[in-house]
This record gives C-alpha cells, sequence and structure tokens, in this order.
C-alpha cells in the first residue's frame, strides 16, 4: 500500500491541528480522497479543528488503514463555498460537510520505516 492508498476516499485517518498558541486538537475524519494531488476532507462537526486552521493553518495527518502506517504534514485551506465543498458534499454521507479542506501535502513519512519519502 502506498502512502496515496492510505489517503484514498472512504478511508479512516486522524487529523491533527493546533492553534496559535500551540493547543492540539486530533479528531478521527474520513478522507474524501485526493484531488490533485491535494487531500480533501469535508468539514462535519469539528469546530475547534476549523478554528485552529484559520489561526494556523499547519495540519499534521496520521493514517492507519490495512497495516500500513504514515505521517502526511501540509498547510490546510477552508472552503464554505464553491468547487472543492460541492466535492466534498458528493462524496460525504450524513452529516454532509458545511465546508470543505483542502490540504497541500508537504512532506510524507512511512512510519514503519521511520523515513521520509516526500
Amino acid at each position: 500500500m502506498s502512502w496515496g492508498d492510505a489517503l484514498k476516499e472512504r478511508e479512516n485517518i486522524v487529523l491533527a491541528t493546533s492553534s496559535k498558541d500551540s493547543n492540539p486538537r486530533a479528531i478521527i475524519v474520513v478522507s474524501l480522497g485526493l484531488i490533485n494531488g491535494k487531500l480533501l476532507i469535508g468539514a462535519c462537526l469539528m469546530g475547534k479543528n476549523l478554528e485552529n486552521i484559520k489561526e494556523n493553518n499547519k495540519v499534521s495527518i496520521a493514517t492507519f488503514g490495512k497495516g500500513r502506517y504514515f505521517r502526511v504534514n501540509g498547510r490546510a485551506k477552508i472552503f464554505s463555498k464553491g468547487n472543492y465543498l460541492e466535492i466534498a458534499i458528493k462524496r460525504s454521507s450524513p452529516p454532509l460537510p458545511k465546508a470543505a479542506i483542502l490540504v497541500d501535502i508537504k512532506e510524507v513519512v512511512d512510519l514503519d520505516k521511520g523515513e521520509k519519502i516526500l
């Protein structure tokens, strides 16, 4: 399994954010897949994480599907309207997202091997 497979649509992943005061927050979310190499996540029931992204757009994601573990670091952007939100709604199950989060992936680490692969 590649790191891209670990982020495919409908995979459970952990999204970690941090406030401007360095207060961490982690939540399990469902990946909505990659779009042009960027990860799409629907923002459902995640008010504090959205606040954190607005204050500090650096995020970290942990994948754990099918026995392969990756850490993905990047910068997130929130879309409360437009194409990314429409795609997020189409790919989601209730509760439907009120916003879409698009993560520009900057680094990928294979946690099984302990090495940076992107």
